[in-house]
């Protein structure tokens, strides 16, 4: 079983963040969601993005990075904002043991170094989000470079469609990206 350190997105650790992790807990794995934002959530997109920024994004990836500790054979995962201290270990954390990146993927370089050898990543996007425009062509790009990359997209526009507590919510597209996150962490060993 996979230890998974899950990073929630503009919103906060949101209930259904919580959630997510307690599926993956129910499968196996330890799951480690840290809270970025230090207890405060955010009824939309915008106003939590706008939180990010005045924050600064290098806070939110350093912060990301601290409460992630040290260890060998971790899973970094990360929702859309959070996707930014995942990658950000995913990419330098020694020992690191695969990515799950839902609703956002930057490219490597952005984080200052190149993606690692050998590492998995599996990656989850609707087709027509537009919040994740930039992310999904990042995406694709990493895909296409990365042996062990694994893309998939869903029909819609929604951005946080696996939150339940969130309007973007798809509960098809949801259970089937929690169906693959555990096919890929079962493929980790």
């Amino acid at each position: 079983m996979a230890h998974i350190v899950l990073f929630h997105h503009a919103l906060g650790l949101t209930p259904g963040v919580l959630a997510f992790a307690g599926s993956l807990r129910e499968a196996g794995h330890t799951v480690d969601a840290p809270d970025l934002y230090e207890g405060a959530t955010f009824p939309n997109i915008s106003l939590g993005v706008a939180h990010a920024e005045n924050l600064g994004f290098d806070t939110v990836i350093d912060r990301g990075v601290a409460a992630a500790g040290h260890g060998e054979g971790r899973v970094y995962a990360g929702f859309s904002l959070g996707v930014l201290p995942a990658q950000q270990l995913a990419q330098t954390a020694p020992g690191a043991k695969g990515a799950l990146l839902y609703h956002g993927a930057v490219p490597p370089e952005m984080l200052g170094s190149p993606w690692p050898a050998g590492l998995p990543v599996q990656m989850h996007f609707m087709e027509s989000d537009p919040w994740g425009e930039e992310d999904l062509e990042a995406a694709r790009e990493l895909a296409a470079s990365v042996e062990r990359a694994e893309l998939f997209t869903y029909p819609g526009s929604g951005h946080l469609f696996a939150d339940p507590g969130v309007g973007d919510y798809d509960a098809g597209a949801a259970a089937l990206l929690l169906e693959r996150s555990l096919a890929f962490l079962a493929g980790l060993g």
